[in-house]
């Protein structure tokens, strides 16, 4: 059997179609299957990184502007579409996939609707609450349509289409044990553990909230922190935490980092964590089931962030505050709040794990067996 994989852009779009790659290779080691990226993307460096062949397509987004800049990109971006077509038919051509599977990036919509229109069974994912542009645009023409949240069903013209599967999270986060977890980051003494971060970036207005939540926390020592900032946060912040009087070398339950490289570990260990809203982030949150402040960020297509979060606090899994309404103060009395309401917590941690899909993989590949045995939705 010839599985094409097609995605790009974020790891949001990239792990889900690593994870069903690796599980139908589990499953029938005799599988070929490639991949289709975009080529400015990071699938270029995490597929090859993961064993897997790629090929790329030309493709790019359309920006909603017209300003100079904007038009003459969005020319670009239309001469693209054919050109991009001609390179999907090709890789097609020569691999003749059994399935194609698409979980997201403008790469997968020149190479999921050409196999539609050659008859080649297809489906694709989306793990955010409402679909992006390109699922919207495909959702007519792939034979299923896998969700990564139940309550979007009725956000696609063909019900009957849709199977609620979750979204793949990394195995590590399905085993961890917190005082394990706590030993191995040398925070067993205790007290309580919050890991905040904004993403491998890092949010810069949002990395400035901490250093204020670090000013209010500075010398109390009730509680430990981690902070990773990102690589741009990581650039400025640390001085100017310095500026706010905090000596991080002698503030024993403040750590700061640029990355957290074992986030499963980190997560683990955490009483709480302060976070984004990217589909992924709150599948990971659920699968560890760790009580969460949820800040959307409001910078992204459609404003799908909150509508992720929203699905979450509606079912009271976690607490959410809008970045217009967000302080590093509100962020610190929201924390100490949910530090000494341990009943609540647990009522967030029971919601999060009846949210969890915790066999999102498996549900996944039975999509993708559905459509290799031609039993179309």
């Amino acid at each position: 059997m010839r599985i094409l994989f097609s995605c790009g852009g974020t790891g949001g779009h990239i792990n889900p179609a690593l994870a069903a790659a690796k599980l139908c290779l589990e499953k029938r080691p005799e599988t070929e299957i490639l991949f289709v990226g975009s080529g400015e993307g990071m699938e270029v460096d995490l597929v090859p990184k993961a064993g897997f062949e790629i090929k790329t397509v030309e493709i790019s987004n359309f920006l909603r502007s017209f300003s100079p800049k904007a038009i003459v990109h969005n020319i670009r971006s239309v001469f693209l579409v054919g050109k991009s077509r001609r390179q999907a038919d090709k890789i097609l051509a020569d691999f003749k996939p059994d399935v194609v599977i698409g979980t997201g990036g403008y790469a997968s919509y020149p190479v999921l609707s050409r196999a539609a229109k050659k008859g080649i069974p297809t489906a694709i994912h989306e793990s955010n609450a409402v679909p992006g542009l390109t699922t919207r645009s495909l959702a007519e023409k792939a034979d299923i349509v896998m969700v990564g949240v139940e309550e979007s069903r009725d956000k696609y013209p063909d019900p009957s289409r849709v199977r609620y599967t979750g979204t793949p999270v990394r195995e590590e986060m399905l085993f961890v044990d917190k005082n394990s977890a706590r030993e191995k980051l040398g925070l067993d003494d205790g007290k309580p553990v919050v890991v905040t971060f904004w993403g491998s970036l890092g949010a810069r207005e949002m990395n400035k909230k901490i250093a204020r939540f670090m000013e209010l926390e500075k010398g109390k020592n009730e509680f430990h922190h981690i902070h990773a900032t990102g690589s741009f946060g990581w650039r400025w912040m640390p001085d100017l935490v310095k500026e706010k009087g905090i000596d991080l070398e002698n503030e024993p339950c403040i750590r700061m980092v640029e990355y957290i490289y074992d986030m499963p570990t980190a997560m683990g260990a955490a009483d709480l964590v302060i976070c984004r809203a990217g589909a992924s982030t709150l599948c990971e949150v659920a699968a560890v089931g760790v009580p969460a402040i949820i800040v959307p960020s409001p910078n992204v297509s459609e404003n799908h962030q909150e509508k992720n979060a929203r699905v979450y606090y509606d079912r009271g899994a976690c607490e959410m505050v809008l970045e217009a309404d967000c302080t590093g103060d509100v962020l610190y009395e929201k924390t100490v709040e949910l530090l000494k309401n341990e009943p609540r917590r647990h009522a967030m941690s029971r919601e999060l794990s009846r949210m969890a899909v915790l066999d999102s993989t498996e549900r996944i590949y039975q999509c993708i067996m559905e459509l290799a045995q031609g039993k179309k939705a």
